[in-house]
């Protein structure tokens, strides 16, 4: 999924029939006996938003809307209140009830005109929250570790869920239909666009850390809760960035990046895409017969007109105006938000964009949806690749990745230092796999209920969800002591703190021995130490003046919250060097802002002979610590 963005639609859905709007069967229809519900039909209309089996959010006024013939009464009844409204010109019609208290009690939403009624049945009123990001957001239960085990009981009638169908374009669309969708990246096709209750039967399909988080959410609250899915694989941070919020940005690489959208979209020419993909069936066609082999059935000589980067999810602000412009205005509760893979190709530059886009990102949403305070829950970027090592460490470092979940982690940390109380996060670095879709869902859908139900839901004393933070750095003769703000801990096997590393003027980083500070010895003799305390230090390198935590795709590293936590301390680093100018002395004057094939190989060689260097060092000690015995 991840650099395959693209689901092609396929006009295969589940329709309602009649004046009443019925929700449809989470059984799959044989295809050729469905058609696709559009987002606006002839008459009087809901959009699809709003339909049976969903869940609207309490404690706040309820817009609805759709659309009728234009200049007809419409009127809108729920929960005992009513609101009557004109269709404008353009067809639309909007209401906007009185908020409702939380009920797991069935009601009806009943619209109606002068000749048609159209009835949501099966209604309840609870808390809706957004899923939002990439693939790894995307993921379904079904494919994850233990997710049979999270169908089987997935018996909830009060989580209801709906995943926002993927649609192209940088016109803001006003609905989405109700369809099946294929994907290539699973090939079989996916029911998207309609509301349903929990079942094994539908979850299996619903983004495992939605769901969990949507069980952990509920069964503590005991409150209805609807789930949202707008996540899209191998899609970018500034696609899900409103298209004019970005320009309006004073920053020049967003400045950049979306002049130079502008001009692929300029030059895209679809008769001289067509004439080239014509020319190289020809070519393919042509080769074949001189080998003698059979030119395949499907082999058509092209003959579509493609729209080019104008419809490329990953257009600044595509994904935004296509699966958030649907569901905006809608009242939710929060929203919760897992991506960063398909901004870790373009080195220092790329995190750097990630860190200028992010938080305004974040305020976009928090407009969409009417609520400037709207909870919002990070999860970090999440692993990839083979684990960072003590013999490996330095080479490891080559890689986006742990600078974008810096970018990620400072957003969070400058919003919630800025008295943000609905912001959250979460580090999903230590649930490694060796795939870049590790998973390991269920304790990372855990890890965010858990941030959700202490600051929205009144457990604040019974969970903890915040890392822990480094409230100051001091440099002392020949190491670093960082102060933190809570108690921390190796995790629990007897081992020593790991995935520290510090460096001198020179840029070279190595693992740091990292140890709580001895404050003194009690009655006894033993050693008391400040676990608020950590200090680092590292024989390779004398005068350190920085520290780099948990820098890799796959990093080393064991710190959490002490008190049986398992809240990761989070990628983080005191430094703000380059990924291209790391050590100092490799390029010289001359440092690329991106590395190509030979300087990353360059690179990577550099920091392999540090620790090679490293290596015979310790080897070395060893000896020389043995010598004699």
């Amino acid at each position: 999924m991840l650099r395959y963005p693209a689901l092609s639609l396929v006009v295969l859905a589940l329709l309602s029939t009649g004046a009443t709007l019925l929700h449809a069967s989470p059984q799959k229809m044989p295809r050729e006996d469905v058609v696709e519900t559009p987002a606006i039909v002839e008459g009087l209309c809901v959009s699809n938003l709003f339909q049976s089996n969903m869940v609207l959010q309490r404690d706040k006024p309820v817009a609805i809307w759709g659309w009728a013939d234009a200049g007809q009464k419409v009127t809108v009844a729920f929960a005992g209140a009513e609101r009557t409204t004109t269709a404008a010109d353009d067809r639309s019609w909007k209401v906007t009830l009185p908020a409702v208290s939380a009920s797991s009690e069935p009601r009806a939403v009943i619209i109606t005109s002068a000749n048609d009624t159209i009835t949501l049945d099966n209604v309840l009123v609870g808390d809706v929250w957004v899923l939002g990001g990439q693939s790894n957001m995307e993921f379904p239960l079904s494919r994850i570790e233990n997710g049979s085990l999270e169908i089987v009981s997935a018996n909830y009638a009060s989580i209801r869920i709906l995943t926002v169908p993927a649609a192209n374009g940088p016109d803001n669309k006003v609905g989405f239909p109700r369809l099946h969708e294929w994907s290539d990246w699973f090939g079989r096709h996916f029911r998207k666009g309609d509301w349903d209750v929990c079942s094994p039967d539908v979850v299996r399909e619903l983004s495992a850390i939605g769901y969990v988080f949507a069980r952990r959410v509920h069964t503590a609250s005991q409150i209805p809760i609807g789930i949202i899915d707008a996540s899209r694989g191998g899609t970018t941070v500034e696609t899900w960035t409103p298209a004019a919020v970005l320009r309006e940005m004073d920053s020049q690489l967003v400045e950049h990046l979306v002049t130079e959208w502008d001009q692929k979209v300029s030059d895209w020419d679809p008769q001289l895409d067509l004439n080239n993909r014509i020319e190289r069936h020809r070519q393919r066609v042509s080769r074949l017969e001189q080998e003698g082999k059979e030119v395949p059935a499907n082999e058509k000589v092209p003959s579509d007109l493609r729209p080019g980067p104008a419809l490329d999810p990953n257009r600044p602000g595509n994904c935004f105006a296509s699966m958030i412009a649907p569901i905006a205005g809608l009242a939710v509760r929060g929203a919760i938000f897992h991506q960063g893979y398909n901004n870790c190709f373009n080195g220092t530059q790329g995190a750097t964009l990630y860190r200028d886009i992010f938080p305004t990102m974040i305020a976009a949403w928090r407009t969409a949806f009417n609520d400037p305070n709207m909870p919002f829950g990070i999860l970090s970027l999440c692993t990839e690749g083979p684990l960072q090592t003590l013999d490996n460490y330095s080479e490891m470092m080559v890689n986006a990745g742990p600078y974008i979940r810096e970018a990620q982690y400072q957003t969070f940390r400058d919003l919630y230092n800025s008295g943000d109380k609905n912001i959250g996060f979460t580090s999903t670095y230590d649930l490694r796999r060796r795939w870049y879709h590790p998973q390991l869902k269920i304790p990372a859908g855990e890890r965010i209920a858990r941030w959700a139900l202490a600051t929205q839901y009144g457990f604040r004393r019974d969970l903890r969800w915040k890392p822990p933070m480094v409230v100051e750095m001091k440099r002392e003769e020949g190491r670093l002591v960082l102060l933190l703000d809570e108690p921390v801990a190796a995790v629990d096997d007897g081992g020593p703190i790991m995935g520290f590393a510090v460096a001198g003027e020179d840029r070279k980083f190595h693992p740091a021995t990292a140890s709580h500070l001895v404050t003194g010895n009690d009655d006894r003799g033993r050693p008391q130490r400040d676990n608020k305390v950590l200090v680092l230090s590292s024989p390779m390198v004398a005068n350190p003046i920085h520290y780099r935590y948990a820098w890799g795709r796959s990093p080393l590293g064991n710190l959490q919250a002490q008190r049986h936590s398992d809240i990761p301390f989070a990628t983080q680093r005191s430094d703000d060097w380059p990924l291209e100018g790391v050590p100092l002395d490799v390029f010289g004057d001359d440092v690329p802002t991106q590395l190509n094939g030979k300087q990353r190989r360059k690179l990577q060689e550099a920091l392999r002979k540090l620790d090679q260097e490293r290596r015979l060092h310790d080897s070395k000690a060893l000896v020389e610590a043995n010598r004699g015995r």
